[in-house]
């Protein structure tokens, strides 16, 4: 099966936070991993903020040794679709339905996706 992992998955990963273990079985298989281009978006963001340039590079390149998936015209026509059937934000709809087009089980901590078919939900630990 494939896998995506979600933004709030990467960077839980990255820091080694409480559910980073529950996120190595899909990054450990990155001939089955699907990466939405908005994933890599935000971790850069976020890793870039919080431990500069050189690290948010470091966690991209390691993102991009999966199969990486840009937005084009009807991924998000279809991630519309679904943001207004299941009331989620933007990039959620567009990680939701990149893993559903790639029929990959989506890994995450993110409570937007709570109790969704072929989602995989570790409630955040603090």
């Amino acid at each position: 099966m494939n896998h995506v992992v979600d933004s709030s998955a990467w960077l839980e990963f990255f820091a080694g936070g409480p559910n980073a273990t529950h996120f190595r079985e899909p990054l450990s298989q990155p001939e089955r991993l699907i990466v939405p281009t908005i994933t890599l978006y935000e971790v850069f963001k976020v890793v870039h903020r919080q431990r500069g340039e050189d690290a948010a590079i470091q966690a991209v390149a390691l993102m991009r040794q999966g199969h990486e998936v840009p937005l084009d015209a009807s991924l998000a026509i279809q991630a519309a679709q679904t943001s207004l059937e299941l009331n989620l934000p933007m990039a959620d709809s567009i990680i939701l339905t990149t893993a559903r087009i790639h029929q990959a089980c989506l890994w995450t901590q993110d409570d937007d996706f709570k109790g969704l078919e072929g989602v995989q939900c570790f409630p955040r630990k603090d």
